[in-house]
Order: structure tokens, then sequence, then C-alpha cells
């Protein structure tokens, strides 16, 4: 199946996450904050990104700023989780961006953005 890089500084929704998607299958890494995650997704390579907006370090806006300008991160398909609704707009422009989940998410609309996510890589 799938490598999906997870960054979240919350332990629970990390575990949570893991859970789920490993129960599907994916192969998944925890990052637990903005400053390591260039370096996972370089090391890791995964087809899949789930992103937190507020992360100690660096946040998920400027995180997905920096992977736009590389040429081989730039393809990386991310679905954003946030507990801040308002910060959807601001994500609307990266073409990366395959969907925005509103923190508390439900596990369904998750699957459902991570299956998107993973068609979108492959076209």
């Amino acid at each position: 199946m799938a490598k999906i890089l997870v960054v979240d500084d919350d332990p629970e929704v990390s575990s949570l996450l893991q859970l789920t998607l490993e129960n599907m299958g994916h192969t998944i890494r925890i990052c637990d904050n903005g400053r390591n995650v260039v370096d996972v997704l370089k090391e890791f390579k995964p087809d899949v990104m789930i992103l937190d907006v507020m992360l100690p370090g660096i946040d998920g806006y400027s995180i997905t700023t920096s992977l736009a300008d590389d040429a081989e991160l730039s393809k990386i398909p991310i679905v954003v989780l946030s507990a801040l609704e308002p910060s959807k707009g601001l994500f609307a422009k990266f073409n990366q961006v395959s969907s925005f989940l509103t923190k508390p998410f439900n596990i369904d609309e998750l699957i459902d953005a991570v299956k998107n996510a993973l068609e979108k890589k492959l076209e």
C-alpha cells in the first residue's frame, strides 16, 4: 500500500491516525514538529502527508509554502488537519493540498481524504 507521513504534535491524534491507516495496510511515519518535516520527507518519501497546521517549530502553512518551491517535494499530496477552520482559505492556493479537514475530524472523512490524495498522486 502507501507510505504516509503524519505530522501532528498531539500524540492522541497521531496514534489514532497511525492505527487507522496501518489497519488499511499503509506504512506510517510520525513527525511531531515542523522543524524535521523536510528531512523526514526526503528520507521517507511518502505518497501522502497528513499535516497539522499548529506545530512547534514551523507551522503547517510555512511548511506547505516551502514544499511548493521544491521540485521533488511539491508532488506529495497533502491532507491538512486543523482546529482552525478559518485557515482553510490559506491552503486553497496550493495544488498539492488535496483536502482540508477540521479537528475534531470524522475518521471516514479522513479515510476518504487519504484515498483521494493517493489518487491525485497517481495522476
